[in-house]
């Protein structure tokens, strides 16, 4: 009987021996990676930071040419706005006693 009870005894240490070694052996690996990840986020973050005012550079630029677009439709052209040409004056022939611009 004796052996029966040391058997069962050393089957259950040894299943509560592997949960425990396992996890162990995940807690070092959670940690190890933890430590990992620690040492290069800040420069993910200084990466994302200068994605994010690359793209917010290139919609302001966009927006921009946008509004000035839409300004320069809404004023309309110098064509629409010019008023009609000057007309050539007929010349006044000069003479022999008229003197021109007097």
């Amino acid at each position: 009987m004796e052996q029966a009870v040391i058997a069962a005894l050393l089957l259950v240490g040894l299943v509560i021996g592997a949960g425990v070694g396992a996890s162990y052996a995940r807690a070092q690996r959670g940690w190890k990676d933890y430590k990992t990840i620690r040492t290069t986020v800040p420069g993910a973050r200084r990466t994302a930071w200068l994605a994010t005012r690359a793209v917010v550079t290139k919609i302001g630029v966009i927006a921009l040419l946008l509004v000035g677009a839409a300004a320069y439709a809404a004023a309309g052209s110098d064509h629409e706005r010019a008023g009609p040409g000057p007309t050539p004056t007929p010349t006044v022939t000069a003479t022999p006693g008229h003197r021109a611009g007097r």
